[in-house]
């Protein structure tokens, strides 16, 4: 019998790396990866994730979506913190969301995941923007 499919919002770090093992216990994990524009090499994230046990892993390039559909408009508005520093781990979290919602759909998947901790208000802000998106997506 199969497993129900969840959906992990997975960096290729260790505390996500720790949620695919710890999930696969109970759920099908499929790991997401969206690339913003970091800089960052993230080819290695896709084979990571699936040595550790995801059944899928996506690594999607989402740079030209991120900058003109949020960072260009929140550029545009003088969305700063503090007058200076751009908001892109905020701005991030919709579109991450998202996508998130749209690979939920497409696989399937009843449940979605990440590993922000509860230090900050990152997994408030995934938790709000994926039950929006959820919402949008059943209309």
């Amino acid at each position: 019998m199969s497993k129900e499919k969840v959906i992990l919002a997975y960096s290729g770090g260790l505390d996500t790396s720790v949620a695919i093992t710890w999930l696969k216990k109970d759920y099908d994990v499929v790991s997401v990866c969206m690339d913003v524009g970091e800089g960052k090499d993230l080819d290695f994230i896709h084979d990571k994730a699936l040595k550790v046990g995801a059944v899928e892993s996506y690594v999607i390039d989402v740079k030209d979506e991120f900058a003109t559909d949020y960072v260009l408009v929140a550029h545009q508005s003088h969305a700063y913190y503090e007058q200076k520093y751009p908001l892109v781990s905020a701005l991030s979290r919709p579109l991450i969301s998202k996508k998130l919602v749209e690979i939920a759909h497409h696989t399937g998947a009843t449940t979605i995941a990440h590993g922000c901790t509860g230090k900050g208000n990152d997994q408030v802000e995934y938790q709000i923007a994926v039950a929006k998106k959820a919402n949008e997506a059943k209309k």
